[in-house]
């Protein structure tokens, strides 16, 4: 008979030393793990990859196992942006004013072809690609994307934010990113 201790798994701790009754390890170890596993994701979703999205979150798919359950529709308190489905130019700025809202560390989840190149709408009121106003870490395929490739994103989102270096954000080539598309 299983009971439900039998059935809880752990996480992998980060590796430190340990004995008994102590664990040490690096800080930006424990950051980088406390990080990954409670990310808010602030969906900015205009077209059919939102939908796709919405059965990400529900029941069958439940992004909620990945530390995502709090989405957040406030720039100030999220920390991921998942940008879905078709930007048109006049909808750049507000994009951008979004990002530049969130508080750092942020990061970006391209979903969809939309998003990520202009997808089918190579038109001269579509922007061709997020990444030419705001830098871009991970892209998600797909027109529109599965929910499994979402979740896919998330987990290569999580990895990135459990590896990434606490000094990252204030080196001077992220600082010269940010320049580059004209955010201090």
């Amino acid at each position: 008979m299983e009971t439900l201790a039998n059935t809880i798994s752990v996480g992998e701790k980060p590796e430190g030393y340990e004995g008994a009754g102590f664990f040490a390890t690096r800080l930006d170890k424990v950051v980088g793990l406390a990080r990954k596993n409670s990310i808010w994701p602030l969906p900015f979703a205009t077209s059919c990859c939102g939908i796709e999205f919405m059965a990400t979150m529900g029941a069958h798919y439940d992004l909620a196992r990945f530390g995502s359950e709090r989405l957040s529709f406030s720039p100030r308190q999220a920390d991921l942006l998942m940008v879905m489905g078709t930007i048109a130019k006049k909808m750049g700025p507000v994009l951008k004013q979004v990002y530049e809202q969130m508080a750092e560390p942020r990061w970006v989840l391209s979903v969809g072809a939309c998003a990520s190149s202009g997808g089918i709408f190579d038109t001269y009121s579509v922007l061709q690609g997020i990444d030419r106003i705001i830098p871009v870490d991970v892209y998600v395929p797909g027109c529109p994307p599965r929910p499994e490739q979402i979740i896919d994103g998330v987990m290569k989102i999580q990895h990135l934010v459990e590896t990434e270096s606490l000094r990252r954000r204030d080196s001077a080539e992220y600082k010269a990113l940010l320049n580059k598309y004209g955010i201090e």
